[in-house]
């Protein structure tokens, strides 16, 4: 009951520093002429969004950590210092890394004026540095190599274990990127994930750091959709998108729950491998689709749904996956 208060205090104060953070934020970005710059890749009718300013991540990497770090610390004085409170920081070191990453892309393509920032190798490679890095740390602070399987227990994957955990960390980053293409869609699913996550860390009950962890992030997610829901009047970029997908990692990772996540992030799995199914197909058949546009949510843009349908759809999704998350972890 006490821990559930502290959440939503937690949730309700990363709320108020992301929106705030948001009214000076975006003007200054205005000033300084941080403007999106839209691809003929994209709808034809994306490109009236061209101007609106970018690295708006800003503000909910500002009330997240902000937040994250204050409640967990307090909780801390009362509860003690725990390694899950120290695994909660690490995580939250290398989800601002990864929007380090982010910032890097996005300033290159604002300020520099590439519009493709980063190449794809560079981006890949300074993701892989961070996502090495964070597992070379979560081992030194005491990590193991084993993980959650619902029904079978904790599963020891050996070294195994961060091959496939650095894979999937940069995998996640990139998916949540990816899905970040439309006004408020990133930010809703993500208010989703970390609500799921914010029930299993309290029905665990042994996992007090992570309920405020993923509350800040709720919290965040919905102070950015004050400024981000359509019509959008900032946009994360880069250095919000990859914020999140180091933020959702950390989260699973902090609960030894790594295959939950890829349940409850199935709308950014369904996102990336839509693009990757494009390119494939596209390539063997020398110019044949699936999709009418990739990422999928462009396909349903291209069959006529408005992005609001589309961003209650993927939430609705989102809520029910973790739902089901939820069932697993309770019955398992």
């Amino acid at each position: 009951m006490i821990i559930g208060f502290w959440a939503f205090c937690t949730a309700a104060v990363a709320f108020t520093i992301t929106a705030l953070v948001g009214k000076f934020l975006i003007p200054f970005l205005h000033k300084l002429n941080f403007g999106q710059t839209i691809l003929d890749i994209g709808p034809s009718w994306h490109k009236e969004k061209q101007g609106t300013p970018t690295m708006g991540g800003i503000m909910f990497i500002i009330g997240i950590v902000f937040t994250t770090v204050a409640s967990v610390l307090v909780n801390s004085i009362y509860t003690g210092f725990s390694t899950v409170d120290k695994f909660v920081f690490i995580g939250l070191a290398m989800a601002f890394c990864s929007g380090l990453v982010g910032f890097i892309d996005d300033y290159i393509k604002v300020v520099k004026k590439r519009n493709l920032g980063l190449t794809a190798i560079e981006k890949l490679i300074l993701q892989f540095v961070v996502a090495i890095a964070y597992l070379v740390v979560m081992k030194i602070c005491g990590d193991d190599t084993f993980i959650a399987i619902p029904f079978a227990g904790m599963v020891d994957l050996g070294y195994f274990y961060y091959v496939i955990m650095a894979l999937v960390i940069v995998g996640m980053m990139n998916a949540v990127n990816i899905t970040d293409g439309i006004d408020g869609l990133d930010a809703s699913v993500t208010f989703f994930v970390a609500m799921a996550f914010m029930l299993i860390a309290s029905l665990l009950q042994l996992f007090d750091s992570v309920v405020l962890f993923s509350a800040s992030v709720a919290g965040g997610c919905l102070g950015f959709l004050v400024w981000n829901f359509h019509p959008a009047k900032v946009f994360m970029g880069d250095t919000g998108s990859l914020f999140l997908g180091g933020i959702v990692c950390a989260i699973a990772f902090a609960l030894d729950m790594q295959l939950i996540l890829l349940l409850v992030g199935i709308i950014y799995l369904v996102e990336m491998f839509s693009v990757v199914l494009q390119v494939s197909y596209f390539k063997l058949t020398h110019g044949k689709r699936i999709f009418k546009m990739s990422p999928i949510h462009h396909h349903f843009e291209m069959c006529g749904w408005n992005e609001m349908k589309i961003v209650g759809v993927f939430s609705l999704v989102t809520a029910l996956c973790g739902i089901i998350a939820i069932v697993l972890v309770v019955l398992g």
